[in-house]
């Protein structure tokens, strides 16, 4: 399993990397529960294995996963002679069922995300938005340090105090990650991964690692950077440590957030102001307003990270309503 971990983390996620080894585990499982072993891993087998998970109930998006977890592990065990015939090519899978995403309107997003009562990005102190970014070695007075100053040698490092009159760093941080995961369309891991120096103010954008450590870079709207900006100043510092190093968004302790406290700061965020969705909600939102704005398909690809435009074309659904609404206007016997 060691050995198939670090073939599969060569060019896929870590999400992937651990359904893929979970997949494997279950297909040797059932060729030892069948008294099959390597030896007997053919067409049949794998057939009889899809079969057991189809009449267990399996969906068939799992089923369609696990037909091609199968494909990559006999592949690997027939470069590594591990088996003498790779049985995989010929394992068809079931067409998966793509269900469409629950998008929020753009009018629930607008008023989730309007200026109101509390700490917002337009309440922040002014600066120069086309400063430096922030270096990893050193202090930034105004942005806070990405490692902290520090206490003196020896001594323990004093906790953070904040004036009654500051902002909440997590009110802060909450709208922010709402902020930015609706104007980029990110993946909730994405956003959590996110360095200070990948935002780039100046050219209003930011760096993101993907799936397969594939790095791209995405456009950020005025109102999510403003939101970033005020995060810097008010938000972060209370909230690092010496250990915080160059994490863009802290948790609790001052650590990399995690991607389940974003997903809780989301729902937080989104509940308090009338609404509800997850992080891929918000992915799924900002593909699909884009589309209805105009953007063509290609486009929304490269911002989404997507390897395959057909992963992008579930989003062409949205712009239905747009389309029928032209077509009202437009065609003389509408």
């Amino acid at each position: 399993m060691e050995d198939l971990r670090g073939h599969l983390a060569v060019d896929r996620s870590p999400h992937t990397v651990r359904a893929y080894l979970g997949d494997a585990r279950a297909l040797l499982g059932y060729l030892d529960d069948t008294g099959r072993g390597l030896d007997g891993l053919d067409l049949a087998a794998l057939r009889g294995w899809l079969a057991r998970m189809r009449d267990g109930g399996a969906e068939r998006s799992t089923m369609a996963r696990r037909v091609a977890a199968a494909r990559v592990f006999t592949a690997f065990l027939h470069r590594s002679g591990r088996i003498a015939h790779d049985p995989g090519p010929q394992l068809a899978a079931p067409r998966p069922h793509r269900s469409l995403p629950d998008v929020l309107s753009e009018r629930e997003t607008a008023a989730a995300l309007a200026p109101g009562p509390g700490p917002t990005p337009e309440s922040a102190p002014q600066r120069d938005p086309n400063a430096a970014p922030a270096s990893h070695s050193g202090i930034r007075p105004d942005l806070g340090s990405t490692s902290g100053p520090g206490p003196a040698s020896g001594s323990a490092p004093a906790p953070a105090t904040r004036p009654a009159s500051a902002p909440d760093p997590v009110a802060l941080r909450r709208r922010t990650v709402v902020e930015v995961l609706y104007a980029t369309g990110i993946r909730v891991a994405e956003l959590c991964a996110l360095d200070v120096d990948d935002v780039d103010r100046e050219r209003r954008t930011l760096r993101v690692l993907g799936k397969g450590g594939k790095e791209r870079v995405v456009p950020v709207g005025v109102p999510a950077l403003e939101a970033v900006v005020a995060w810097l100043l008010e938000g972060r510092p209370p909230l690092t440590v010496p250990a915080s190093g160059p994490a863009l968004f802290l948790g609790a302790r001052g650590g990399r957030l995690g991607t389940r406290s974003a997903r809780r700061d989301v729902h937080a965020y989104l509940q308090a102001h009338g609404t509800d969705s997850a992080p891929h909600g918000l992915r799924h939102s900002a593909a699909t307003h884009l589309l209805n704005g105009g953007a063509d398909l290609r486009s929304v690809q490269e911002i989404l990270g997507h390897a395959s435009l057909s992963s992008t074309q579930i989003y062409t659904h949205v712009s239905i309503e747009r389309l029928m609404n032209t077509y009202n206007q437009a065609h003389p016997r509408a």
